[in-house]
């Protein structure tokens, strides 16, 4: 009943496995990927025509992660996966950005991938058999793609790379030194096509390592797919790209000058108008049959392409006048928003981003439930694109993949120099409004967001600049990398690479490109032009920064203090009873975590220093030798009982009181009483010892041994 087929290799630490033709057989493609115990299902479709009138390719990528596959039940009201989460989105993207390049040009046929997590061994991640699996189900499915792809994690520490770390190992390593990068890499056999990473200020050369590690690594899974489509693979599917070279030189017989002369217009909206005056006379021109050519609008912007691409690798001469290597104009601005906690205005050329940061307490952390298990995050970053920084209208809705990826990639780039969350002890949610735009606007919210936290006292390790890179690759060989690319330079050029990071290092990278891979000598080149421009953009940053930045008045102030885990159960109480009152009581918030770190947080100084003294007399033990001011509780004939320390209570002995014999303790002491004690130790049963005698009752201070002795004679 089946054909199924399956293929094996041992990779890294683990066994990968590929096998088809048992589940999903009227899918076009579909393969299960196995890394130890985590399974994936890629499933590809492609409809065998284009749609009328269609010019664009219409890729469409979902990766869904099902609850069952880690054995469990999704949390929420609902009790079943809903929309995608930011995760799944990110992982969609992942998967798109490598494979889209590879499509045969000019196919436009609909094409959908499907990826399903099955299983989750809570070690190995599933968005590396994700990938693994959709270029496998692509490879053997019979569409146009001149794939396959293959793609490996990279971790660094102690100065070794590593293949495909744990979860565990890089799950939160802003707090674990020993961790300093989480990379994935996606290739083909020859070139790499997709790289994003996190890192921890990490050199140029320490990160093109890690690249070159990792396009090594996945050649064995490129050789397995292979494998298993030399077995599995359908027939190709018969597509014929359109010959569209007349065309070309229709378009460009009637348009080429209009067209120089357009990308000559150093402004945005001028450069914009004079482009579509541009096309409207090339389309005035053409025969009806050329109108109703689907391939028309693709011609066009292959018309803008060579105007663009030839003027750069030819001439050296970018569209506003720069040189290759040069940043455009930077201004930057603090404290513009006086109720914000912090608040700040980057520009750079046409683009630019308010970013806002605002500082909350423990109840403001992020509540993920994650396939790996739940946790919380005390870092959001949201970016926001509006129709208006482009000059445009357009439908407002919840954030998409581009807002959502962008947003992921400004995080990655700041939260390496976050401080420790001991010693920040907020919640940080910083949003970039992107006001306008014209190329590099993630790279505008890592700027901006920098900058907005300084502003609000955050004690960031470093500030970080990050720079869009872009690349021109001819077909003749001839490149050139450029620096601080603008909008038609990332949509007509052939590469974005996008770099963050400190002086000391990077800590952020993400590459796309839409050729057939490049290589490390390019990637060399880019990284070394992303560190000067990178450098220069943190110069500039810093001239808004000439002045410490205080703490915003208007955030709340939170203390921590560490308390033994065998006493939280003293502070909370029965039912909740004492930390109830002490909040009542004290006006502050309090936060007690699992590990015995308590928060207290209060825009009241006296109300945080109220609820900490109260949480402090109940955890607090008292000192051997210390002395203290206690009070009189009850009177015996043995002695007397002196609440001194919180709650705690201690005997004095009659022979401890004074310096002589006394009848009873009630000749010298009365209940309600104020005396000073000190503190002698405990006895065999746990029993508290205290002294009045060796204690000046007037100052609280010991007396000397001398004193005392001559006291007794």
């Amino acid at each position: 009943m089946f054909n199924q087929i399956k293929k094996s290799i041992q990779w890294g630490d683990e066994t990968l496995t590929l096998e088809t033709g048992k589940i999903a057989r009227q899918a076009d493609g579909s393969v299960i990927a196995t890394l130890g115990e985590t399974s994936v299902m890629a499933n590809v479709t492609f409809a065998k025509a284009p749609k009328p009138g269609q010019d664009f390719f219409p890729l469409t990528v979902h990766y869904q992660e099902k609850y069952y596959a880690a054995g469990k039940i999704p949390g929420g009201f609902f009790k079943r996966e809903a929309r995608p989460t930011e995760r799944e989105t990110l992982i969609s993207r992942l998967i798109d950005r490598p494979c889209r390049p590879l499509f045969v040009e000019g196919f436009k046929h609909e094409v959908l991938v499907m990826a399903t997590v099955l299983s989750h061994d809570l070690v190995n991640d599933p968005d590396i058999v994700a990938m693994i699996a959709a270029s496998a189900a692509l490879t053997i499915s019979g569409v146009p793609f001149m794939g396959p792809i293959g793609a490996a994690r990279v971790g660094y520490s102690n100065g070794a790379y590593t293949l495909n770390p744990a979860i565990d190992e890089l799950h939160d390593i802003r707090n674990k030194s020993e961790q300093r990068l989480d990379l994935v890499v996606a290739g083909t056999k020859d070139a790499v096509m997709m790289v994003e990473s996190e890192a921890y200020e990490l050199s140029e050369d320490e990160i093109l390592g890690a690249v070159v590690f990792a396009h090594e690594q996945m050649q064995p899974v490129i050789d397995l797919i292979i494998d298993l489509a030399e077995d599995a693979a359908k027939e190709p599917f018969d597509f014929q790209p359109a010959d569209t070279s007349a065309l070309l030189a229709a378009v460009t017989a009637l348009g080429g000058e209009d067209m120089r002369a357009a990308f000559a217009i150093r402004t945005k909206q001028d450069r914009v108008a004079a482009i579509d005056a541009a096309v409207a006379k090339i389309k005035a021109g053409l025969t009806e049959e050329q109108l109703a050519d689907s391939s028309l609008g693709a011609v066009i912007k292959q018309l803008e392409s060579d105007v663009l691409r030839s003027d750069i690798v030819k001439h050296g001469r970018r569209i506003d006048g720069r040189s290759l290597d040069e940043v455009r104009p930077i201004v930057s601005e603090t404290g513009l928003l006086p109720r914000a906690h912090g608040s700040a205005l980057f520009t750079r050329g046409e683009t630019q981003g308010l970013v806002v940061t605002t500082l909350g307490t423990g109840d403001d952390e992020q509540f993920i439930d994650a396939l790996h298990g739940n946790f919380k995050s005390n870092f959001l970053l949201h970016y926001n694109f509006p129709p208006y920084s482009v000059g445009e209208v357009g439908r407002v809705g919840s954030p998409g993949r581009r807002e959502i990826g962008h947003g992921k990639l400004a995080w990655r780039a700041l939260q390496a120099v976050l401080p420790a969350n001991t010693d920040f002890p907020y919640t940080i949610r910083v949003v970039s409004e992107i006001t306008e735009s014209n190329g590099s606007s993630s790279m505008a919210s890592v700027c901006g967001g920098s900058l907005s936290m300084l502003d609000a006292g955050v004690p960031l390790k470093a500030p970080v600049a990050g720079v869009a890179m872009g690349l021109v690759l001819e077909k003749d060989g001839s490149w050139a990398v450029l620096t601080d690319i603008l909008g038609d330079e990332d949509h007509l050029g052939d590469m974005d690479f996008k770099v963050a990071g400190t002086e000391a290092g990077i800590t952020s990278l993400q590459m796309d490109i839409k050729v057939a891979g490049i290589t490390p000598e390019i990637m060399r080149k880019a990284l070394a032009q992303a560190r000067t421009g990178r450098l220069h953009i943190l110069g500039e940053m810093a001239k808004s920064l000439t002045t410490a930045n205080a703490f915003s008045a208007h955030a709340p102030r939170i203390e921590t203090m560490q308390i033994p885990t065998d006493k939280i159960r003293e502070v909370i109480g029965s039912g909740g009873k004492v930390i109830r009152e002490i909040v009542e009581t004290s006006g502050a918030k309090v936060d007690i975590n699992d590990d015995g770190t308590i928060k207290i947080a209060s825009s009241n100084g006296e109300a945080i220093k109220k609820a900490y003294d109260m949480i402090w007399s109940i955890v607090a033990e008292p000192e051997i030798n210390g002395i203290y001011k206690g009070t009189v509780v009850k009177l015996v004939d043995f002695g007397a009982f002196v609440n001194f320390f919180g709650k705690r209570d201690g005997l004095v002995h009659v022979s401890q009181i004074e310096n002589r014999r006394l009848n009873h303790p009630s000749d010298v002491l009365k209940e309600g009483q104020e005396v000073w004690v000190k503190l002698l130790g405990f006895d065999d049963r746990g029993k508290v010892r205290l002294s009045m005698k060796i204690v000046d009752q007037a100052t609280g201070e010991e007396i000397a041994k001398e004193e005392t002795s001559e006291a007794s004679e």
